[in-house]
């Protein structure tokens, strides 16, 4: 009889040692799913928050062109003015062409 004990015995423990052993592994893959999750999702969240900050500065504001110069009699004043119009895109390319040979026919 404690011949037959001992073969059970061991098939005992060694089943056991197995069990736990895949108690500790299925719950070590958990933690890590768990801790994969957690991360996904700050950087879920990081990608939020920065995706805003990520937009450009909106343009400086257009400057005013600059008062003509004594009286605004000044061709070059003139030109200054007419070519600021065209930055802004008050005026076209051919208008401000027109308008700079009527001022330097004139």
């Amino acid at each position: 009889m404690m011949r037959r004990r001992r073969p059970l015995m061991r098939a005992a423990m060694v089943g056991g040692g197995a069990y736990v052993a895949g108690k500790h592994v299925a719950a070590n893959q958990q933690r890590e799913a768990d801790q994969n999750a957690q991360i996904e999702e700050l950087q879920a969240q990081q990608a939020q928050q920065q995706a805003p900050q990520a937009a450009p500065p909106p343009p400086p504001p257009v400057a005013a062109p600059p008062p003509p110069a004594a009286g605004g009699t000044d061709i070059a004043s003139k030109l200054v003015e007419l070519k600021g119009l065209m930055d802004q895109g008050v005026l076209t390319q051919e208008e401000f062409d027109q308008a700079k040979q009527k001022l330097l026919a004139g």
